[in-house]
């Protein structure tokens, strides 16, 4: 049992969900033929949810399950309060329509009444449209299919309630029923594994500790000084006599110019 709570208001999340595993199901499920009953029901509470703003391909899609899935011995069941909820080319594939009362206040629930009506088999025992109003609690219109594949009439039944509580399940009721199950060895011990988070956030880590040494190493590198040349004896005397030569021949040059000028 897949008990989903909290997401009325996540239509797309539950849309989504849905389809997951609807498609999950037919893509594994072996074909099961033309068996007594199900192998796997699947009532679809809040069926509008599936259905609110659904893009065009979600609706295929759908579609297109609901009406492979049955060949995979699964039932499908869509729990709405106005079959109007449920798309058309969906409604056309359900055999099995269980319809409670409708109350007309309004002039969009009168086409509501109208639109669920023609979506039944057409039946003279009864003025449908108006029966439907005065139904009360436990009763419902039926159809389902016969040995033929046929719609059967509609039929004016007494539903008869559940021989259980009307109630969700408490936590006690809940452990009890989950340690007699068969999958709570495999299911029942919780794996922590590591996510790809963690292994990434731990690669960072390592090349972090990588880079810090590295670049402390070369900010304490120091930084070798500067010979200074003019400490050797030999580079000093080399020095003076160029510089002797430079001021003699510049004193030269001077003189012969001073002369060439008187």
């Amino acid at each position: 049992i897949i008990r989903l709570i909290d997401i009325q208001n996540q239509p797309n999340l539950f849309s989504t969900f849905m389809l997951s595993l609807l498609n999950k199901i037919y893509s594994q499920f072996p074909e099961s033929g033309d068996s007594d009953k199900p192998k796997l029901v699947i009532f679809i509470d809040e069926a509008h949810l599936i259905f609110k703003e659904a893009t065009k391909a979600l609706l295929n899609q759908i579609e297109t399950m609901v009406k492979l899935i049955r060949s995979k011995g699964v039932g499908l069941y869509f729990v709405t309060q106005v079959p109007g909820d449920v798309p058309d080319a969906v409604l056309s594939q359900l055999g099995l329509k269980v319809q409670h009362a409708l109350r007309g206040f309004t002039a969009k629930d009168r086409k509501e009444i109208t639109k669920a009506i023609e979506n039944y088999p057409t039946t003279t025992y009864y003025k449908a449209d108006e029966v439907i109003t005065q139904l009360g609690i436990g009763e419902a219109f039926v159809t389902a299919l016969d040995e033929k594949g046929i719609p059967t009439p509609l039929a004016y039944t007494y539903m008869r309630a559940p021989n259980s509580r009307m109630d969700i399940l408490t936590s006690n009721e809940i452990d009890t029923i989950t340690s007699n199950s068969d999958l709570v060895i495999k299911y029942a011990t919780d794996i922590d594994r590591e996510s790809a988070n963690e292994i990434l956030s731990k690669k960072l880590e390592q090349q972090k500790n990588i880079e810090k040494p590295a670049a402390k190493a070369t900010s304490t590198r120091s930084v070798p000084k500067e010979k200074d040349w003019t400490d050797n004896p030999v580079v000093r005397d080399v020095s003076r006599t160029a510089t002797r030569k430079l001021m003699d021949f510049g004193m030269k040059m001077l003189t012969n110019f001073l002369k060439g000028k008187k």
